[in-house]
């Protein structure tokens, strides 16, 4: 396993305060909250307490790659990012491009970029994050997961006080998740057409249109 951000000649000192914090707690978590607000009304106004889960896990199952599914984050992650929280990556299928994630706002030395040899790795390095309250955020690439590595996932976010966001195939949808949100995501002119396919506390099967920008993909 190999961490590649945050970038630059800051890195082993960053990596050395962040393990700090990560034992010792940190200021700014969000776990007396419900829900963060997602930066699109619309989608705030479809999920329960108005945004995203807080202490939990989000599943975005999109129709393909590059259409929009990062940017779906972007409000949210360059918020947490700018309050001190640090944002996991872990092991993305694409490199994510650093000057698009500074010019979205998304200061380079919070964006911890974690490289993995295997699934398992993946799903330990992300339960590891989500479990640090220093984390804010942790983004994931499962390439296959169980409702009990779920379930394992959620317990680590509600220790946390973070969000877990699982990118999953579409086909994903056809299967039972203890996830508390599930979204699928299709492309659409301007956007995105989201479907929450599941809302814990609140109500699936509606879909509605999200404006979003390009991905931050290289």
């Amino acid at each position: 396993m190999t961490i590649v951000f945050p970038m630059g000649s800051r890195r082993a000192q960053t990596l050395e305060q962040l393990a700090q914090l990560c034992r010792d707690g940190a200021p700014g978590r969000m776990a007396s909250r419900l829900a963060a607000p997602s930066g699109f009304p619309e989608l705030d106004a479809s999920l329960p307490g108005g945004g995203w889960p807080v202490g939990a896990i989000a599943e975005l199952m999109s129709d393909a790659i590059g259409i929009g599914e990062l940017s779906l984050l972007v409000p949210l992650l360059s918020r947490l990012a700018r309050a001190g929280r640090y944002i996991a990556w872990i092991a993305p299928p694409y490199l994510p491009y650093a000057p698009a994630l500074a010019q979205r706002g998304l200061p380079l030395e919070r964006m911890l970029l974690v490289r993995t040899r295997s699934l398992q790795e993946s799903l330990w390095a992300t339960e590891q994050a989500l479990r640090c309250p220093a984390v804010g955020a942790v983004l994931g690439w499962p390439a296959y997961i169980v409702d009990k590595n779920v379930r394992r996932l959620q317990l680590a976010a509600e220790a946390g006080g973070s969000l877990g966001i699982l990118y999953r195939p579409p086909e994903a949808a056809r299967e039972s998740s203890p996830a508390a949100l599930r979204l699928r995501l299709h492309a659409a002119p301007d956007g995105l057409a989201v479907e929450i396919h599941k809302s814990r506390g609140g109500r699936a099967g509606l879909t509605l249109r999200v404006g979003v920008a390009s991905t931050v993909a290289a």
